[in-house]
């Protein structure tokens, strides 16, 4: 970015380079804009690859409930912590290095979390994995963006972004179909596919000749342990509500811990002279908008497969490739809206499109939610559409809305898309684990419940109810198709009563996804405070996201 070290910061001094432009010829363009789209490929199926799979893992290695869920969020929360930190170590080490560092670290975690043993250790190991692997996404996705704007010219660079971020979010409908097909074989696949690719990105990485970069500034220490922290403690008193109990002294105290972290990290934030995150961005009406509307839609977008995923397996008795397909609906809908936000961004400005895929998003989400209780594909389908065509339509032009805006209006502040983007993924993947820890709790109380009252209307006692929906609730993430079973009493159920309880299974997800639709009626309220203008000049390195 020529002008980068000619703009000065708002305390007087100049910002430094973000990166010295390669020698002629000495990068090859094709090669460097293929290996990052190789490497952070892995990054956006990890998002929705182990949804498919979660109840043959579950199945196979005995996880409850609870840990299932944080199978899936561990890698989202840890992924959100550590984005901003990814970023700020790439500008300072080198975005090549900590690219193929964050491969490293991802791929080594993706064959461990194959690797897990069985036994009571099982649930521990794969959590632990997974956030290692959110660790190694969130030192390769922001240093890969960074490459792809170092090696193209300005003239070429926003067509090189466009397809980045365009493939790369394509990918995340590959999550459900490829694990679907690889856990025919062994849900275990699901995570060793990463090596090849990571082989691959490795080779293709170092055939490019990417120039090593970096520069000489301190590093937010304390910024990057308060968010790491904040996040961390907030999620995990929101999921463990449903074990620990709405009333626990320990839920309250993780939740409202988190939060005075994340209020602490945005005091300090302000006033460091080169912060992990940059806050003033967010004096920007139009850039708060974008955001707030981001993450409520991201509470839903991301939840909705692995919440999808075993609903269809367990509710509707999908096996895993029809899961995949299921939701390859929801994805129909997304795919062909998302064309259409940008044509109504790059005409009309992001307010109409936030506000039309917001209604629509809430509208099909709520009538989603109402057909669920029929366990017909046939008689959901239409409204499954237009939940993804709500998420389709809003995505692209809040994002891209957001980071023109940060870098239009912020050139004191903010000098690398590295920096902005680490903003909006920050805020993105911390919104996906919250609706997962949020909603999965629901579902866990509100689908036991309802097993319970299913029961005692049977003539079990209080007591023996309880109990029973205890064992059927941790069981039911595990079926896979097959009918739900539990331990001790459960076992002895009639056969009529376990196919009643799909039902009540249907009922949470019910409850889940209309959840789903008031974030997304939140969202629509949102929106309306983005102020209508448009980016009508944007800054040389601007693209879309």
């Amino acid at each position: 970015m020529a002008n980068d070290s000619k703009v000065p910061r708002a305390n007087g001094t100049p910002a430094p380079a973000e990166r010295r432009d390669a020698p002629a010829g000495a990068v090859n363009e094709t090669l460097s804009l293929a290996a990052m789209l190789v490497a952070v490929s892995m990054t956006f199926i990890d998002q929705t690859i182990v949804s498919i799979a979660a109840p043959h893992i579950t199945d196979e290695l005995g996880l409850s409930t609870s840990g299932i869920r944080w199978v899936v969020n561990a890698y989202l929360l840890s992924l959100a912590a550590f984005f901003a930190l990814g970023g700020r170590l790439a500008d300072l080490l080198g975005h090549r290095r900590v690219m193929l560092l964050g491969t490293l670290v991802f791929v080594i975690a993706s064959a461990l979390c194959g690797a897990v043993p069985k036994g009571d250790v099982a649930q521990t190991w794969l959590i632990v994995f997974r956030a290692v692997q959110g660790l190694g996404a969130a030192l390769m996705f922001p240093a890969a963006l960074a490459v792809v704007v170092m090696v193209f010219p300005v003239e070429r660079r926003g067509r090189a972004l466009a397809l980045f971020f365009g493939l790369s979010g394509a990918l995340t409908v590959v999550g459900p179909i490829l694990g679907g097909w690889l856990t025919t074989w062994t849900w275990r696949a699901v995570f060793w596919v990463n090596v090849p690719v990571a082989v691959i990105a490795v080779v293709l990485t170092l055939l490019a000749r990417i120039p090593a970069d970096g520069r000489r500034e301190t590093l937010d220490r304390r910024g990057a342990v308060l968010v790491a922290a904040g996040m961390g403690l907030s999620v995990v008193g929101l999921q463990q509500a449903s074990a620990w109990g709405w009333g626990s002294a320990a839920t309250w105290t993780c939740v409202i811990g988190g939060l005075l972290l994340l209020i602490v990290f945005v005091r300090l934030e302000l006033r460091t002279a080169h912060p992990l995150i940059t806050m003033r961005v967010f004096g920007d009406r139009a850039f708060v908008a974008d955001i707030a509307v981001l993450f409520f839609a991201m509470t839903a977008f991301v939840p909705v497969f692995f919440f999808a995923s075993v609903y269809a397996q367990v509710a509707l008795g999908f096996s895993p490739n029809e899961a995949g397909l299921y939701l390859l609906v929801f994805f129909l809908g997304f795919g062909i809206a998302s064309q259409l936000g940008g044509r109504i961004l790059d005409r009309r400005g992001a307010k109409p499109a936030l506000r039309l895929g917001t209604a629509l998003g809430a509208v099909g989400f709520g009538l989603w939610a109402h057909r669920m209780t029929d366990l017909s594909l046939a008689a959901q389908w239409p409204y499954i559409v237009l939940a993804g065509a709500g998420i389709g339509l809003l995505l692209a032009p809040a994002s891209t809305d957001a980071v023109n805006r940060a870098l239009g209006a912020s050139y004191g502040e903010v000098t690398s898309y590295g920096e902005v983007t680490g903003i909006t993924q920050t805020v993105r993947n911390y919104a996906a684990s919250l609706g997962l820890a949020v909603l999965g709790t629901v579902l866990a109380t509100v689908t036991s419940d309802r097993i319970v009252a299913s029961l005692k209307d049977r003539g079990l006692s209080t007591a023996t109810a309880r109990e029973a929906a205890h064992g059927l609730t941790e069981s039911l993430a595990g079926q896979g198709g097959g009918p739900p079973h539990g331990s001790g009493p459960s076992s002895l159920l009639p056969q009529e009563v376990l196919d009643a309880v799909r039902l009540d299974f249907a009922q949470g997800n019910r409850t889940v996804f209309y959840g789903m639709a008031a974030a997304l009626a939140a969202a629509f309220l949102c929106a309306h405070l983005h102020p209508g203008t448009r980016v009508t000049r944007t800054p040389p390195d601007a693209g879309t996201t």
